[in-house]
């Protein structure tokens, strides 16, 4: 249980990314308020979470609905989140883990940016959907990990939050090169994780030997 409950804190931690947030944040709330800033943070959040949760929730019935099994998850899983460590690890945009330079502009014409950007795709983004739906999965029914799981996404969407508050102290703090250290040495942490589920995967379908 110890090693599932590091996994999955490392994994939601680097998809989500709170660090990496900081700078967006600010870049999209430039000259706005300090409570509209404090209420596009707390509105994303609890947004981006309540997704999460409900893919958590509804995810397993979709996935049999569509007659998507758990290797073929965890294969397409670790693709996902390995193209994630990708962007991670050479600092660049692609829309996977932050928003994409057109969607930036966009945001900056929008009134409210709690549910596009902040809530989709900055906390609820597909790498965080991929890792629930394979936590979820991954479980096997068992809620004690389900549980878990659940309370460590919570967290980790809590250290989010944290860090949209702080936004403009912790980007002052880290600067541009200190935000792109943590996110390449996370990244290759994530890109571990990703090939290890690809590995699993492929073990389940009897394809490889592996960790099943």
């Amino acid at each position: 249980m110890l090693d599932f409950a590091l996994d999955t804190f490392i994994t939601f931690f680097v998809v989500i990314d709170p660090i990496g947030l900081a700078p967006v944040f600010v870049g999209l709330t430039t000259g706005a308020t300090a409570q509209f800033r404090r209420q596009m943070a707390v509105r994303g959040t609890l947004i981006g979470a309540g997704i999460l949760i409900g893919f958590a929730a509804l995810g397993g019935v979709l996935l049999d609905a569509m007659g998507i099994g758990l290797p073929a998850l965890r294969i397409a899983g670790g693709i996902l989140l390995f193209l994630v460590a990708i962007d991670m690890l050479f600092a660049r945009q692609s829309g996977l883990r932050s928003t994409t330079e057109s969607e930036t502009e966009e945001a900056h014409f929008r009134p409210d940016i709690s549910v596009f950007p902040i809530g989709i795709p900055l906390i609820a983004g597909p790498g965080a959907i991929t890792t629930v739906l394979l936590m979820v999965s991954g479980a096997d029914g068992d809620w004690t990990r389900i549980g878990v799981g659940m309370s460590i996404m919570l967290v980790v969407i809590g250290m989010a939050l944290i860090a949209l508050l702080a936004a403009s102290a912790l980007t002052r703090l880290l600067g541009e090169i200190g935000s792109n250290v943590i996110s390449r040495v996370l990244g290759v942490i994530l890109s571990a994780l990703a090939v290890q589920f690809v590995i699993t995967g492929l073990a389940s379908l009897g394809l490889v030997m592996g960790k099943t």
